[in-house]
C-alpha cells in the first residue's frame, strides 16, 4: 500500500535526493520557501527546504531498496522494524498551501495550541494550529512525526474549531529505520 514517507537526508542534498527519487519512478515532496540573504552588499534570493534534512515520498514499505540506495539518503524515519506512514492529511495541508504559492516559513513545532479547520476559502478543509488571530491570521501546519512546523498566513479564510476542540500536541519518540 502507498502511503507518503520521511526520509533523512544528508544535510544540504534535499534538492538532490528530490530529484534522484523523481528519477526513479517515486513520488516525491520537497517543501521549498524563498529567504532573501544579503551577501556582500548584493541581495539573493534562496530557495530552502522547509524542512531541513528531510524529503516526502509515496512508496510501498515493502519496496524500499532502492530508496535507501539512492545517494545522500540516510535512512526513512520510523520504527525500528518498518517505517512509519505520514498522517496523509498533513501532507495534503502543506502540499496545498505549496501548490497555492501562499508565504510560508519554517516555525517551531507547537506544544499545545487550539486546532482550527479552514472552512471556506483555497485551504477549505486545512486543519492546523491556529497561533495568531486578528484581521490576517497565522496557521501552523505540522508533520507530527518528524515534530517540525511551517508557517503561513491566511488572510480571510475563517478558521473553526476541529471536532476535538483544543488539541494537546505531546513529543513522539522518532526512531530511524535503515535496513
Amino acid at each position: 500500500m502507498l502511503s507518503w514517507y520521511a526520509i533523512r537526508v544528508k544535510s544540504r542534498h534535499e534538492k538532490s535526493v528530490a530529484s534522484r527519487l523523481s528519477d526513479k519512478g517515486f513520488d516525491q515532496f520537497l517543501p521549498l520557501y524563498k529567504r532573501s540573504v544579503r551577501y556582500q552588499g548584493h541581495r539573493r534570493e534562496h530557495d530552502l527546504p522547509l524542512f531541513p534534512g528531510y524529503v516526502f515520498s509515496c512508496f510501498d514499505p515493502m519496496n524500499r531498496l532502492p530508496i535507501l540506495i539512492t545517494p545522500g539518503v540516510d535512512h526513512i524515519v520510523g520504527r525500528i522494524d518498518e517505517p512509519t506512514p505520514l498522517d496523509a492529511s498533513e501532507i495534503d495541508g502543506i502540499r496545498k498551501a505549496m501548490e497555492l504559492r501562499l508565504p510560508v516559513e519554517p516555525h517551531p513545532y507547537p506544544g499545545v495550541g487550539n486546532k482550527v479547520r479552514i472552512r471556506d476559502g483555497p485551504l477549505a478543509g486545512v486543519e492546523g494550529v491556529l497561533i495568531h488571530f486578528t484581521t490576517s491570521s497565522r496557521l501552523v501546519l505540522s508533520v507530527t512525526l518528524l515534530q517540525s512546523s511551517i508557517l503561513l498566513e491566511i488572510d480571510h479564510q475563517r478558521p473553526s474549531p476541529c471536532e476535538t476542540g483544543a488539541t494537546n500536541l505531546h513529543l513522539h519518540d522518532r526512531h530511524s529505520f535503515s535496513q
